[in-house]
């Protein structure tokens, strides 16, 4: 018999998702909670076990201590901004149910598997990148000393197992969305630019793209490229429309969805009988034609990553892309009718004021729908992370405050934390705050009272983190002048 197995992605910071399945762990500045995908493959393998996913459920550190009792295995997806708060919850389950056997994975514990280790006894052992086999072979009874990705302690000296190879055929893995069906509340997961309700799943894992910054390639992931056969993918589509008929949109959550154009014109002549909205990741090196058979087999929306509208700072991240192509793939979008919710970085390696402010007018020259502004956080394990660390630009202070909010812990030569910050809010104020973009979402807010509701919501949460961060400013600059 397998030991009774609890997935947990732990209580953390409120409106925040705990990072399970986010690739910029932070709370954002609308609630929002993304599926915890990884979690729910191997628990797809697992007769008996559960996943908890306790963010988006509201559900207490009390709550997730009392489970403890009910288990025999724990597996814990950690993030770096949540890790010390995920350590203690381990240490309070591992009190109220001596036998539970604890195992942390996700990018933290990839990145520093012997500082994760040395964090807490109450953390028996860690899986390094892909923890599919991993966690489902020690439910079973394997021996850790012969489970490939495991970190663990042999009595005063820490074991570092053989690297397994990646999972090479996705097909064999479980479908996630029925381990949704059994175990998750679908309605209280919400991303402001996606049809609620939605449902996320992975139609590929890696991305051979080498982006300096990005954490899951670089840490679990990969960057070898794997794919599920476009029949699989359609199946899963089928049987996702048929068990969950209130569903607006799936979303393919993959690091990027259309890398190689043959498989997408593939999967969209599967995808497109089956009649549905959907909408993934994009990368501007996407053309027309292949823009074209997505749009026409239900696709409606792209998370774009343009990070910057500067030449330079595009090459020094290792972007692959120009600002020439992204000009091209925007165009073309719009042609197409389709939408495009932009990602944006202030702080890369390079940064200066001049490039913020190119990046800051590209932006709206491209003016997408949405756009979401991210402070750049070198996450350990990233090429970005060595960077600022070899450099000594990391500064002593969090990656985010106390609900769990970005802040900067880099500092330039000219460019220091709070004019990072500053720079942030300026770059939603000069793109929000256009008469165009302003009548887009009054155009939106006149559509029905649940989208003026929405909305409004929304308004409240931006608006009182954007008084927070402006403190912020201030407190820095004040502390710099006195200092």
């Amino acid at each position: 018999m397998a030991l009774k197995t609890l997935f947990l992605n732990p209580p953390s910071f409120e409106n925040f998702d705990g990072g399970a399945s986010s690739r910029w762990p932070a709370t954002r500045e609308i609630e929002s909670y993304w599926y915890p995908i990884w979690l729910c493959y191997p628990a797809g393998m697992l007769p008996g076990s559960k996943v908890v996913d306790a963010p988006p459920h509201k559900i207490t550190p009390e709550q997730t201590i009392e489970m403890a009792q009910d288990f025999e295995f724990l597996v814990l997806f950690t993030s770096t901004p949540g890790f010390d708060n995920d350590t203690l919850l381990a240490e309070k389950m591992k009190e109220a149910n001596p036998k539970l056997s604890i195992c942390f994975v996700g990018p933290h514990v990839t990145a520093l598997p012997e500082k994760s280790l040395e964090a807490s006894l109450a953390i028996d052992f860690i899986v390094r990148k892909e923890f599919d086999h991993a966690v489902v072979d020690f439910a079973n009874g394997k021996p850790i000393k012969e489970i490939l990705n495991v970190s663990y302690r042999n009595d005063d000296r820490l074991v570092h197992n053989a690297q397994g190879p990646e999972i090479e055929n996705l097909d064999s893995l479980p479908w996630v969305t029925k381990t949704y069906k059994r175990d998750l509340d679908v309605e209280r997961y919400t991303v402001p630019f996606l049809l609620h309700p939605y449902l996320a799943f992975y139609t590929e894992r890696g991305c051979p793209a080498l982006c300096t910054f990005c954490l899951w390639p670089q840490t679990l992931s990969g960057h070898r490229w794997r794919i599920r056969s476009a029949e699989d993918v359609a199946a899963e589509v089928q049987w996702t429309l048929e068990n969950f008929p209130n569903l607006r949109e799936i979303f393919f959550d993959d690091d990027t969805f259309n890398i190689r154009k043959s498989r997408v014109i593939e999967l969209c002549e599967k995808l497109k009988p089956l009649d549905f909205t959907w909408s993934c990741t994009s990368r501007v090196t996407v053309d027309y034609e292949t823009l074209k058979a997505m749009k026409e087999s239900g696709c409606r929306l792209l998370i774009v990553g343009y990070e910057s509208g500067d030449p330079q700072i595009l090459k020094n991240i290792k972007k692959g892309a120009t600002i020439e192509q992204a000009e091209r793939f925007t165009k073309n979008c719009k042609k197409l009718g389709l939408v495009i919710h932009g990602d944006f970085i202030v702080g890369l390696p390079g940064e200066t004021r001049e490039s913020i402010r190119r990046t800051i007018d590209f932006a709206k020259k491209m003016d997408t729908e949405t756009i979401q502004v991210s402070v750049a956080h070198p996450y350990p394990g990233t090429e970005f992370y060595e960077y600022v660390e070899s450099n000594h630009l990391m500064t002593h202070g969090s990656m985010t405050d106390e609900g769990g909010h970005q802040l900067p812990n880099i500092t330039y030569e000219d460019l220091d934390q709070a004019e990072i910050m500053d720079w942030v809010e300026r770059f939603y104020d000069e793109y929000y705050f256009r008469p165009r973009v302003a009548w887009r979402i009054v155009r939106k807010a006149l559509s029905s009272k649940s989208e003026r509701h929405r909305l409004y919501k929304e308004a409240r949460e931006y608006l009182a983190l954007r008084a927070k961060r402006q403190r912020f400013v201030k407190e820095q600059r004040y502390n710099k002048q006195t200092a």
